[in-house]
């Protein structure tokens, strides 16, 4: 398995860099759609959907993708991430603290969008600001599941939510803020004048910490939604890593949220 995971990662990484770096905006943003139709096609096997059902909310995904893509509103776009802010930072948490177990298509059918749709308009957005700012941003986000995993693995002792990811613990989480202050303090002091690090380095660290919040409430609430579910991934397209929400779930929550304070950032001239 570990061998697999190692090897998916390795043949991945150079595409996604080649991608990130060299690819036109348009170019761009229809990979990353893609890459959310797979994630809705998994959302729709976690929702139990019938073949049909399925089809039709990849088809009515495509759709509402392709809809933003070309108004381009930007009026659109802070409502979406409105909606993303508001569902992780309220409603997940209630989700998770109260267990909701729920099968109703619609209530999973706007649940899938709101986690996969701000996701994939922060990717393209946050992109045309700078991909380095991108990759940064995605990086602290994997540098925190890394750095709780390890933690975890050593020192943890409390359960964070048992009843939904066993393996993950208060010291995991721990770690995970200190591994993502290291690389925020390193990442501020280097190149301290660029996002999102240009209007101080406390900003840019509060950024980082509140991205390690909502990259954690993401990986729960896809492991809750998996349980419920009765799976133990989300998909097999990526071996030894599961499915693309399996390798997404944190940046579902992250990424959405660091569109918009940068938006707000630059709106107000923080």
């Amino acid at each position: 398995m570990l061998k697999a995971r190692i090897l998916t990662a390795l043949l991945l990484l150079p595409l996604f860099l080649a991608a990130l770096f060299f690819l036109p905006d348009d170019n761009w943003a229809l990979l990353m759609l893609g890459i959310i139709l797979i994630g809705a096609y998994e959302w729709s096997n976690i929702a139990a959907y019938s073949r049909f059902q399925s089809r039709l909310y990849i088809f009515l995904t495509l759709l509402i993708g392709l809809a933003f893509l070309m108004t381009a509103s930007r009026s659109a776009a802070i409502f979406l991430y409105g909606i993303a802010f508001l569902f992780w930072a309220i409603l997940v948490p209630l989700w998770l603290r109260n267990q909701w177990r729920t099968r109703q298509r619609p209530i999973m059918a706007l649940t899938g969008w709101a986690v996969l749709l701000p996701t994939w308009l922060a990717l393209v957005e946050l992109r045309a600001i700078g991909p380095g700012l991108l990759l940064g941003l995605m990086a602290a986000v994997w540098i925190a599941d890394s750095a709780a995993y390890f933690a975890g693995r050593k020192f943890g002792r409390h359960k964070l939510a048992p009843a939904i990811s066993p393996g993950k613990t208060w010291e995991g989480v721990a770690g995970a803020f200190f591994g993502v202050t290291l690389y925020g303090v390193a990442w501020g002091v280097g190149n301290g004048s660029a996002e999102p690090f240009s209007s101080g380095l406390m900003w840019g660290m509060l950024l980082l910490w509140l991205l390690t919040i909502f990259g954690i409430l993401g990986d729960l609430f896809e492991s809750w939604m998996k349980r419920v579910a009765g799976l133990k991934d989300s998909g097999r397209l990526l071996p030894g890593h599961g499915g693309v929400l399996d390798r997404i779930d944190a940046l579902t929550a992250a990424m959405p949220v660091a569109a918009i304070a940068l938006l707000l950032k630059n709106y107000y001239a923080l």
